[in-house]
């Protein structure tokens, strides 16, 4: 498995079509999970790890692999469940999220599978806020749960929340005189929070969606109405990985509707972000940025509402 991004030129294709690949694996039972294809850089054997004093119980220490030094999550006490037995007989899936390099802990790597994603469904109501659970699927009639990554990441690694005073202060100065509304679809419920409260500290209202198919339809059902969407709203804001519709398919969408094609669509993703830049001009969105600095989420938001270039103090965001 160690090539599994061997052929990543003939995945890109998959891209802008609603569809993906899933790397499944186990965590030690019958139960079988799945991670996109695009977020895995690599897959191992789990190589000799060195602990850390008072890391999070959750990582079972760090690995040198390529001159680099990545952390080592256990998945299954990630998610709640019982800890990976027999580490030294078990696999590392190395993968790139929120810009950083991580390994998490499995029992057994599976198989990849081709799939449509229209057939990756949002989690059953009854899981809870609590789950780590971000859709589900069946694949040869077994099912396959698929794990809020970023969920993991946030409790275990944390994540920055504030915006600097600055650009709070900025975001005071110019406001806009036309209504500031965003609407932003993504199918982690921490990444919806996230931007939430990214946008509420700006002071900018925002509509949330859980995924590419429900954005589509509220955006249909305002343009339905008299006022142009463009007036309604300023910008969309989606993730690219959702069940039922991903986010090159909504932008695509949108662009082929003539009463949204004005819209601005910026992808804010996990995923790799010189894959993206490529893409956005394939399906037509306006912006990439990679998930999540607060700081470059805001810049960039206020930029867009203000007329200003996007780029605009991005370069010393990035060096900070």
């Amino acid at each position: 498995m160690a090539g599994v991004l061997d052929r990543v030129d003939s995945r890109t294709q998959l891209a802008g079509h609603n569809r993906l690949e899933l790397l499944l694996f186990r965590l030690g039972g019958k139960q079988l999970y799945g991670i996109n294809v695009f977020k895995v850089q690599e897959v191992i054997r789990c190589p000799a790890l060195t602990r850390l004093p008072k890391a999070n119980n959750k990582v079972v220490g760090v690995a040198h692999l390529r001159n680099k030094t990545i952390p080592v999550m256990d998945l299954g006490l990630a998610i709640n469940n019982r800890p990976i037995a027999n580490i030294e007989e078990s696999f590392v899936i190395v993968s790139e999220y929120n810009r950083y390099t991580q390994g998490f802990l499995v029992h057994a790597v599976d198989r990849i599978a081709n799939m449509n994603w229209q057939d990756i469904l949002p989690p059953p109501k009854g899981s809870g806020a609590s789950s780590y659970l971000t859709a589900v699927t069946h694949i040869d009639k077994e099912l396959v749960e698929i794990i809020d990554v970023e969920k993991v990441f946030s409790d275990i690694m944390g994540m920055p929340e504030e915006v600097d005073q600055e650009i709070l202060d900025d975001a005071i100065e110019n406001r806009a005189e036309h209504p500031k509304h965003i609407l932003v679809v993504d199918d982690s419920s921490v990444a919806r929070n996230q931007i939430k409260r990214v946008l509420d500290k700006v002071g900018i209202e925002c509509t949330l969606a859980n995924d590419g198919q429900e954005g589509l339809e509220i955006l249909e059902r305002w343009a339905s109405e008299d006022q142009p969407v463009e007036e309604k709203i300023s910008l969309v804001i989606s993730d690219i990985e959702m069940p039922r519709m991903d986010g090159y398919t909504l932008t695509t969408k949108i662009r082929q509707n003539p009463r949204l094609d004005k819209l601005y669509v910026m992808l804010h993703t996990s995923l790799s972000g010189v894959f993206n830049n490529s893409m956005v001009e394939k399906v037509g969105a306006n912006h990439f940025i990679p998930k999540f600095k607060p700081n470059e989420l805001a810049q960039s938001v206020l930029n867009i509402i203000n007329d200003k270039d996007v780029t605009e103090g991005l370069e010393e965001i990035s060096e900070e």
